[in-house]
């Protein structure tokens, strides 16, 4: 499994303490500065890596974390979850096998997003109904 982390100019300062604090191998993916830039970018860059292999994980950060998980989800198979908690960051795993973690600089400080990424890496998906229900997502059935 490969855990990847990209953000924007306002996710910049939260990826980088991240990167500092986590003990997980992270690949960087950008943005390797707080200048302006499109977010999009690199919510995509993260995505196709994320895809390139079953197990892969991605952590996206910008300002709100609204911008980047729309952008995320527009993917087939990806599965990313804006989250504020550690226990929203846990039901993402259980219930929804969320691939990527998405958070906000801007609405989230730094211990929290710590705890998040630590929940969202160090659970496991549950399975069973959850799976169901992923199939139906994945199929374009969700009614």
């Amino acid at each position: 499994m490969n855990i990847y982390i990209a953000s924007d100019h306002a996710g910049f300062l939260l990826k980088q303490r991240l990167i500092e604090r986590l003990d997980a191998p992270l690949v960087d993916l950008g943005t390797d500065s707080p200048e302006i830039c499109d977010y999009p970018i690199f919510a995509r860059k993260l995505v196709e890596k994320v895809l390139e292999a079953t197990g892969n994980r991605g952590i996206l950060v910008c300002g709100s974390g609204i911008g980047m998980s729309i952008v995320a989800n527009r993917r087939r198979h990806i599965r990313a979850a804006l989250c504020f908690d550690e226990s929203m960051a846990q039901m993402s795993r259980r219930h929804n096998d969320a691939n990527v973690l998405v958070l906000g600089e801007r609405i989230t400080d730094g211990q929290a997003a710590l705890n998040c990424v630590r929940m969202f890496l160090d659970t496991e998906f549950e399975g069973g109904r959850h799976k169901r229900r992923l199939d139906m997502i994945d199929a374009g059935d969700d009614g």
